[in-house]
């Protein structure tokens, strides 16, 4: 009974644990930071043993979630160009990011229908890795400055095989190792613990980088900082309202709302200025509030 409790209790804190250890320990993150692509693919490859080939059915309701992101990143990016470029850019990502590797998990342990979820999980991880080579280098031409031909090359190069050889993976475990495929897909809750750790890495990464920044750039930080919360509210609350209409206002909070922000981070340092990361890491605490606060409220419910 007690481990139970302990296992709920680590369910509940453990995102924000992670958050603040990552700017505890913020001076040895570089240690660490090596590991952040190797976490993401391991899961996305847990993530995708979910998804049966057969119950793979893309409805209205993921297409109308990933009409919401895809449009509403060159919105957001497009209103708040005229004000900011790096707040504008910050605002883009934190739209674009797909849906998080650890949504299934939340979804689940929140009522809400995990396959449905993880079908959303996997449409949005694939969207962005297509789109992501053009999209980030149109973003990018005003950021470093990079060619635009060397900047798709380049984000080809990483993205794709990062978001799409998980599914390939997944797909020859189930056909070729049918017991190992199964005893993975079994174990869903992995993908949080993990994605706890990549929260610590990319939390201290991003802590170090803003502690160098100098203070003339502090309003530019803030700035994106309140964009991050605007967005956030609003792509839980519109995800909220898109699930409602379509049957499962919890899968499509979480489906827009709750973001890969260790991959957002990861492409904002890479790839564009590394000052826009300041975005996304403000973001993983907006969400991770939330979701904290909902999955207390409802754990209180059970107990």
């Amino acid at each position: 009974m007690k481990e139970l409790h302990l296992r709920k209790f680590l369910k509940t804190w453990m995102l924000p644990i992670s958050m603040m250890g990552g700017i505890v320990f913020h001076d040895w993150i570089g240690y660490l930071e090596f590991l952040t692509p190797y976490l993401i693919f391991i899961m996305l490859t847990i993530t995708y043993t979910r998804v049966k080939p057969g119950e793979f059915r893309i409805t209205r309701f993921q297409w109308r979630l990933l009409l919401v992101q895809m449009l509403g990143c060159w919105l957001a990016y497009l209103a708040l160009l005229p004000v900011s470029e790096p707040v504008a850019t910050a605002a883009f990502l934190c739209i674009f990011m797909p849906t998080a590797t650890a949504a299934p998990v939340v979804t689940g342990m929140l009522g809400g229908s995990v396959t449905k979820l993880a079908t959303y999980s996997l449409l949005s991880n694939l969207t962005v890795a297509v789109t992501a080579p053009v999209f980030l280098s149109i973003v990018n031409d005003s950021g470093r400055n990079i060619p635009f031909a060397e900047s798709f090359t380049t984000i080809c190069a990483q993205v794709i095989p990062l978001l799409i050889l998980p599914l390939v993976v997944a797909l020859l475990l189930r056909y070729s190792a049918p017991r190992l495929h199964h005893a993975i897909a079994g174990h869903q809750s992995i993908s949080f613990w993990m994605w706890a750790v990549a929260l610590f890495i990319v939390m201290g990464r991003a802590v170090s980088f803003m502690i160098k920044q100098p203070l003339s750039e502090l309003p530019v930080m803030l700035g994106m900082a309140i964009a991050a919360l605007v967005v956030c509210c609003l792509q839980f609350i519109s995800g909220r309202k898109v699930g409602a209409r379509l049957g499962d206002r919890i899968a499509g909070a979480q489906g827009l709302g709750q973001k890969n922000t260790i991959l957002g981070i990861w492409m904002a340092l890479t790839y564009l200025h590394p000052l826009v990361s300041v975005g996304p890491a403000a973001y993983i605490v907006w969400q991770n509030i939330i979701n904290s606060t909902q999955i207390y409220l409802h754990t209180r419910k059970q107990l």
